[in-house]
């Protein structure tokens, strides 16, 4: 009898391995173009938040669940915003002071977040882990966001010099300017025929974490939610959002030939990450 109960365990092992091992490391049945309706994406693992709430539901290891959405703390709103500040004036010495300037700008910072997905893995690989390095940034309230919109547009020709001292302003004030639960990105590569892992696995299975290489350094825990532009069944404020997104793309990089799926990250978990002090080492921030 104990014989018969324990090749009954040791069979519900084997089989428990096996399937959480396929989790993270298996061929996938997952057709990229079911995401495509024409010429635009819809991803249906998410469902946006309603106007002032503070949770968003989504689809996450194949369970629907509400996530409460956390606002930054202060630390990291003074790093990034420092952070930030420091690149400026880093590109302002450039302008002024040309081949002498003694500062380059750095690939460390709020700018780049290094973002970390799992979901399904792609035809021409077995894992279903990713991770990728995606230019960041805030994203304005909805009551700002039409004036901040407005305030972009009618200085994006202006010389560089002008867009760094608009880019000062608004990060000097950020948490009056910016929401303070997101953050946002740009998908620029995935297209009918043509899908990066980050873009499959966000589609799959939303929920992903980035970090930021820096010290201190920080840890979000997020819901991607991803937009199209043509997309016509986005509300107002996703439209709003996916053009503001595309707008500050192009307001430092300069014009692009056409608008990108846009990211809003919803922080869902905020840890400092911060090595050496025994208040941070991944301690968690946000309730």
């Amino acid at each position: 009898m104990i014989e018969v109960e324990m090749d009954k365990v040791i069979i519900l092992i084997a089989f428990m391995l096996f399937y959480c091992g396929g989790m993270l490391l298996a061929k996938s049945s997952v057709n990229p173009d079911d995401f495509w309706d024409g010429a635009y994406c819809v991803q249906k693992s998410v469902k946006p938040p309603l106007a002032d709430t503070k949770f968003i539901k989504a689809q996450v290891d194949g369970k629907w669940q509400n996530f409460p959405l956390v606002d930054f703390p202060p630390s990291y709103w003074e790093w990034n915003r420092s952070r930030r500040l420091e690149y400026l004036d880093i590109f302002r010495e450039m302008l002024e002071k040309g081949a002498e300037s003694t500062r380059q700008p750095q690939l460390s910072g709020p700018h780049n977040g290094m973002v970390a997905t799992y979901g399904a893995a792609r035809k021409d690989s077995r894992f279903k882990l990713n991770n990728a390095v995606k230019g960041m940034g805030f994203l304005p309230k909805a009551s700002r966001m039409a004036e901040i919109t407005a305030l972009l547009e009618s200085t994006i020709e202006a010389p560089l010099s002008e867009k760094l001292a608009v880019l000062d302003s608004l990060y000097r004030q950020a948490e009056e300017v910016f929401a303070a639960d997101r953050l946002v990105s740009l998908e620029l590569y995935s297209e009918p025929g043509f899908t990066t892992q980050t873009f499959l696995n966000q589609m799959v299975n939303p929920a992903c974490v980035t970090v930021f290489l820096d010290i201190p350094t920080y840890k979000v825990k997020q819901i991607a939610r991803l937009i199209h532009p043509e997309d016509p069944n986005l509300s107002d404020y996703e439209k709003q959002a996916c053009h503001y997104v595309n707008l500050m793309h192009s307001y430092f990089h300069g014009k692009f030939p056409r608008d990108y799926i846009a990211v809003i990250y919803y922080s869902v978990e905020v840890y400092d990450s911060s090595p050496g002090r025994k208040d941070a080492r991944g301690t968690k921030l946000t309730p």
